[in-house]
């Protein structure tokens, strides 16, 4: 090992994996934004939370900047090391440690694949409700340092309302209980909160304590086909009023052609603008009536044009692969993301606005978007012609997100829903919060991180 630092790590650290071969850095110095060139320091794989605060005294000592990793299925850059960093993953640590059967709650290693957690809730008759498409390689610890949302949002919130505790090892390698499973606690400022979103920036998540629900009752899925934008949202009021809602998501006709493609089978015939998945309580005859009658007046209203309800689990599956496969379709083309949010009562106004910007900055490119339309979270996803090279491209899509913040901001929304900021957005964060904000965020990351070791360059565009 020819860097003297990391032979010292590894002599006071012998139980640690420490890897330097150039496909390991390639592998864990990136995420899926795949924009930067990996160039980490070393790549090192703790087994337990003493052993995160060891790195990190270590790191300190050596003034070696860390970035922690979980699963890299961010989209804004916020696990890359680029720079010479010291990728610190957690994904040996991915134990659930313990069930709390009086407290309904699970704790975990932060390395804990989201799936993992479904399923150790699920064998105490429990949930765990946060859910999305990469529930089995994202990790709990990146869920919780970026507020993961997802699909069941609607009904169940983010990733923030199911923390009920962390264990975080400061900058300095300390260690920080975070309400440690309390539901009160009025004693102060509560760090756990800070440390929900705060992208790795003010220390690492090394376990969580999860609070867990009961299963929903059984549900319905059904899928939609809507002739306009303008039906997004009054079908979505209809279904809201009269429907015990758990999903309620869209995409356009350009995303299942893409999905299509991708070895799905096409449940409606013919082609139609818009789509709609949605999922219901549909546990007696009573709520199933509801759901028939609400798509009647939809029809009848001319807001759907076409839709089929799921008879079957695997039919149910098979709908929701139609709004779940459109990440992992659109991959190989490598698309730009931008991840953005209004208040729902905003939505039309907003989807308006954006078509107009959209359809005006790229007239050659074609974008393809879905979203939340239930808590007003929009993807929005550029496909690079192969035309126009990589850096041109770039070029004008930062462009255009620049101008997609202004339109944001006039509407009082966020350049990020559920990806964090990272790498990615970190100029247009003053779209989105004040520069009092910034400047506060800023003071709060100097106390928690003096020495500015952790996921320097993330967040904000000066540390």
């Amino acid at each position: 090992m020819s860097d003297p630092r990391l032979a010292q790590l590894a002599h006071s650290l012998p139980q640690l994996r420490l890897l330097t071969a150039a496909d390991d850095l390639q592998h864990y110095g990136r995420d899926w934004t795949r924009r930067w060139t990996p160039a980490p320091l070393a790549i090192v794989l703790p087994a337990s939370r003493e052993d995160v605060q060891a790195v990190v005294r270590w790191a300190n000592q050596q003034q070696v900047a860390i970035v922690p990793s979980g699963g890299r299925t961010g989209l804004s850059g916020g696990a890359v090391a680029a720079n010479g960093e010291l990728v610190l993953s957690l994904e040996r640590m991915n134990r659930v440690l313990a069930f709390d059967p009086v407290d309904r709650s699970l704790s975990v290693q932060a390395g804990a694949t989201l799936h993992a957690v479904h399923e150790a809730a699920r064998e105490h008759g429990l949930i765990y409700p946060v859910d999305f498409a990469a529930r089995g390689s994202c990790s709990i610890g990146g869920n919780i340092a970026t507020n993961a949302g997802g699909i069941r949002v609607i009904r169940y919130g983010n990733t923030r309302e199911w923390v009920a505790g962390l264990s975080v090892v400061t900058a300095t390698g300390e260690l920080l209980e975070l309400n440690r499973g309390l539901v009160k606690n009025s004693s102060g400022y509560d760090f756990r909160q800070l440390m929900i979103g705060s992208e790795g920036t003010l220390g690492i998540i090394v376990e969580a304590t999860l609070k867990l629900t009961d299963p929903p009752p059984p549900a319905q899925v059904m899928l939609l086909a809507l002739p306009d934008m303008d039906a997004l949202m009054r079908v979505f009021a209809l279904f809201r009023s009269t429907l015990a809602l758990q999903a309620f998501e869209f995409f356009t006709n350009q995303a299942l052609q893409h999905v299509l493609a991708h070895g799905a089978q096409r449940a409606i015939d013919g082609e139609h603008p818009f789509y709609v998945v949605t999922e219901f309580d549909a546990g007696d005859e009573p709520a199933r009536d509801a759901a028939l009658a609400a798509f009647e007046q939809a029809l009848t209203q001319g807001w759907v044009s076409d839709g089929v309800i799921a008879q079957s689990a695997a039919q149910a599956a098979a709908l929701w692969r139609l709004r779940e496969d459109i990440t992992e379709s659109l991959a190989p083309r490598r698309p730009y993301k931008n991840d953005v949010s209004v208040r729902v009562s905003r939505v039309p106004a907003f989807l308006h606005d954006m078509q107009v910007l959209l359809t005006r900055e790229y007239p050659d490119i074609e974008v393809v978007w879905f979203g939340h339309i239930g808590d007003g979270n929009l993807h929005i996803n550029v496909l690079r012609p192969d035309t126009l090279d990589e850096d041109a491209f770039i070029t004008q899509c930062e462009h255009v997100t620049r101008l997609l913040a202004q339109t944001l901001q006039h509407h009082g929304g966020s350049i990020s829903a559920e990806h964090g900021i990272g790498l990615v957005k970190r100029a247009y964060l003053q779209g989105t919060r004040s520069a009092l904000e910034i400047a506060m965020m800023q003071g709060v990351r100097r106390v928690f991180d003096p020495s500015g070791i952790l996921n320097p360059g993330k967040l904000f565009a000066r540390d």
